[in-house]
This record gives C-alpha cells, sequence and structure tokens, in this order.
C-alpha cells in the first residue's frame, strides 16, 4: 500500500495526533476510529502466537504427506523434476472430471452434493494462522440479490454494501450470477462471511474491498479483478457511523489491523495496486487456494519499515496458483512471521519471494519454476538492507522443488533458538511433487446448488 501526504486530507494536524491511522485513508478523525483502532490492537495482541512453529506443525499434520488426496493425475508428468512450463499451464480451463479432493482445506467440505444445506461447515475448515476465524458463522444468512452499488450513505437492502455494514454477524450468500461494480471502497465490519459458492460472482472495474480493524471475516469463492482507485466521498461503514474517505490505491483487498481473516477461492488479476495487503498490526491470517495472474505487486504483508507493530504479524499462504503474468511480490514481507508453504509457482517476471526488516519466512514444499530470463531465477530479493544485515534474517527453504534454474537463497541460524523446528513440524522435500495435486483447483470454484463442487 503506497500513501503520502499528498495524498490524503487533513482536517488538522492528524498524523501527529494518532501516526497510526496514517495511510488508512480515513479523512476525518473522531472517537469511533479511535476506538475501533484500541479495540484492534488488544484483537492483535490476543491473536498472536508466541509460539508460531506450533501452527505451522498442525499444518503439516493435516497435510499429511503419504497420503494422495486426488483420485487421479495431476497433469505434471508424473515426474516433477523433469516438468515443463507447458504442462503447468491451463489451470484457468475448466474441469469436467468427477469431483476431486485435493487438499486438506477442500476435503473437510468439497465433493458433497449437498454442501450448500451445510455452508457454514466451511468456517471449520480453515488451517495455518488464520485458524481460528470464524466468520458469520454465528450469525443468519443473508442474501445478496442486487448487484447495484449507488448510495454509499444509506444502502439498499439486497444489496452487499447493506450486509457488510452491519453490526451483528452475517453470512453472505448470492441469489444469482452476479457482477458487481463498487462506486467506492467497501469497507466490511466484523463477523462476516462473503460466500461466492453457488454463483459466479465478480467484483471489478470499481473499488476494492477493506477490512479496517475488524476481526473475524471469510471472503470464499469471488473473482476479483480490474480494481481501481477509489476516489474521496463520504461512506458509511457501519449502521450508526459515516465518514469522509480519501482517494484509496486499488487493492483488491486491503486488511487494515484486522485479525483473524481468512481468504479462500478467490481468483484475482489486475488490480491499480496491490492483490492483498496486510498491514498495520493485522495478524491472525491465512491466504489459501488462490489464483493469481497478470498482475506486478500481488501481495505485500507489512508495508512500513517503521511500523515496528507488525512484528506480530502472521500469515500462512498455502495451496496457491501463483501463475500467467505475475511479476514480484508473492508475498512482499515486513517485520513479522510468514508461513509459504505448498504452494505452486509457475511464473514470475521479477522475483517471488521478497522481504524487509527481518522478516521470518519459512518456505515448505513449494514449487518454483523460474522464467527463462536469466536475469530472474533467484526465487527470493532482500531490500533496502546490506549482506551483512540481511545474512541474519531467518529465510529458510525446506523441500522446495526448484526447477528451470530457480535458485532460493537461504539465511539465517540453520537451526533457530526461537524457532526450533523439527522433521514432525516442517515439511521434508518429498511433498513438492505433490503441489500439482494439492493447487489443482485454486481459484474460485464452479459451485451450482445440489451438486457436487
Amino acid at each position: 500500500m503506497t500513501t503520502s501526504t499528498s495524498r490524503l486530507v487533513f482536517l488538522f494536524s492528524f498524523a501527529a495526533l494518532i501516526p497510526t491511522l496514517w495511510g488508512s485513508f480515513i479523512a476525518e478523525y473522531d472517537e469511533f476510529w479511535k476506538q475501533r483502532e484500541r479495540e484492534a490492537w488488544k484483537n492483535t495482541l490476543a491473536a498472536y502466537d508466541p509460539n508460531p512453529e506450533n501452527v505451522t506443525r498442525k499444518l503439516n499434520q493435516h497435510v499429511n504427506l503419504n497420503r494422495i488426496w486426488d483420485l487421479g493425475g495431476d497433469g505434471d508428468g508424473g515426474n516433477a523434476t523433469t516438468t515443463t512450463r507447458r504442462s503447468l499451464r491451463g489451470k484457468h480451463k475448466k474441469y469436467t472430471g468427477p469431483c476431486m479432493v485435493t487438499n486438506p482445506i477442500d476435503k473437510c467440505w468439497r465433493c458433497r452434493a449437498n454442501w450448500a444445506d451445510n455452508r457454514k461447515k466451511l468456517a471449520d475448515c480453515v488451517v495455518g494462522f488464520g485458524h481460528k476465524t470464524e466468520g458469520g458463522k454465528d450469525g443468519d444468512f443473508y442474501v445478496v440479490t442486487d448487484n447495484s452499488d449507488d448510495d454509499m450513505l444509506n444502502p439498499k437492502h439486497g444489496t452487499l454494501r447493506w450486509a457488510v455494514i452491519q453490526k451483528e454477524p452475517l453470512w453472505i450468500i448470492f441469489a444469482h450470477d452476479m457482477h458487481i461494480k463498487l462506486s467506492h471502497e467497501l469497507i466490511i465490519q466484523s463477523k462476516k462471511t462473503i460466500d461466492g459458492r453457488g454463483a459466479n460472482v465478480h467484483i471489478g472495474y470499481g473499488a476494492g474491498m477493506t477490512l479496517q480493524f475488524v476481526q473475524d471475516v471469510i471472503i470464499s469463492n469471488i473473482h476479483v479483478h480490474h480494481i481501481l482507485p477509489s476516489q474521496s466521498t463520504v461512506i458509511r461503514d457501519s449502521v450508526d457511523h459515516y465518514g469522509l474517505r480519501t482517494m484509496g490505491d486499488g487493492d483488491g483487498i486491503n486488511i487494515f489491523g484486522s485479525t483473524n481473516i481468512w481468504l479462500d477461492h478467490l481468483s484475482m488479476s489486475e488490480c491499480q495496486d496491490g492483490l492483498i495487503d496486510a498491514v498495520q498490526g493485522s495478524t491472525a491470517i491465512t491466504i489459501s487456494n488462490c489464483h493469481f495472474t497478470h498482475h506486478n505487486d500481488v501481495i505485500l504483508l507489512g508495508a512500513s519499515d517503521s511500523y515496528e507493530r507488525d512484528k506480530l504479524m502472521q500469515v500462512t499462504v498455502t495451496f496457491n496458483h501463483f501463475g500467467k503474468e505475475l511479476i514480484q511480490r508473492m508475498p512482499r514481507c515486513r517485520w513479522g512471521f510468514f508461513h509459504v508453504v505448498n504452494n505452486d509457482y509457475t511464473h514470475w517476471k521479477m522475483y517471488a519471494i521478497g522481504g524487509s526488516k527481518h522478516p521470518t519466512i519459512i518456505s515448505q514444499g513449494n514449487r518454483f519454476v523460474a522464467p527463462d530470463d536469466s536475469k530472474a531465477k533467484e526465487v527470493t530479493n532482500r531490500n533496502y538492507a546490506s549482506e551483512e544485515e540481511w545474512s541474519k534474517w531467518i529465510w529458510r527453504s525446506e523441500g522446495d522443488l526448484l526447477l528451470n534454474g530457480a535458485r532460493f537463497r537461504t539465511s539465517g541460524q540453520l537451526k533457530s533458538p526461537h524457532y526450533d523446528f523439527t522433521k514432525m513440524e516442517m515439511i521434508s522435500a518429498k511433498p513438492a511433487t505433490f503441489v500439482g495435486r494439492l493447487t489443482r483447483f485454486a481459484g474460485a470454484l464452479d459451485c451450482r446448488k445440489g451438486h457436487e463442487c
């Protein structure tokens, strides 16, 4: 997320009074947002796990690499060491075979004809640092019937905007296929699930979604693309509050000071800024089963080298496919602890994983297929630090499959006293050969009620 003082509207010396809100697109400082920030920081402290290896261990146990999750081949030719880039393409093509479960998240709910009768089962399926996320599990169902987004102050009942500003938990579903062009950023309240299963739902050619100082949000099975900067305007962000928002960057999903967030089975591409940003003390996040294409800055986790509260950031990035026409930041990390496991990296033009301010990055069982460009074979990229400094950062590659000349530059102690991983806690080299299967159905699924998804 890129911000500058020239882009913010200050009614008085805002940055001096509350620097943690700088860059949050809030133009008017009021007690509402001040209280929201205080509550959000308490949530961050509560969600932070002082022993992140416990979370990675549980995820590894869920994956259970001795199992073959699907029932057939993965299109990799049976020999991962000879995989060609040609065989890694085409995941956008519609699959017409029998329903197959390919990873433990999907195993929890997919391939059941009656999945729509128990939609909230999805909330039990998240793994990784976002494993406590429940979204709107305790709330009523709300059906989006109207794809319009015309009134920022008094949203119409039946629209997505009306649902997300409600205070109570809601499980939001869609009556039919729809394309939603957001007039301005969609500010989502806590305890919401946006569940696109059963419909072909696109959010595009307008503003993106904002999760600011909230907790417990699930966004699943949505296409997010062609997101544009949002203009400054007055927006209702709650049933009992509205305020002036400044111009937004054009992120697909902006997570700001929020905790217990799960993004699953999203297809994302071509946003003006980042596809996903998580910043300002956000933590307890899982990004899974997503398909990313056609973008420069894909995922940013931590926006400022000076914001030390991001040292509590803990994010799991798993079972995703980083596909065509991607350039960098898959993810780009600062300060915190990042578990990048069983993802398929088939395209990048600059680098795949980067960071600054001594983030801990544990890369397990990923498949990295380097581009043909001889200058872009390096998987990793360190920023704003000398080698003497970054050589102490803990960046580990365990069980990764490096193809077409890909190189992962590790750093830090081989066995950190703070993160004492064992072979039971970390995935061995073998699992990368299963990545094609684990990520086979990454992206928004073609789910229809009454049929296996």
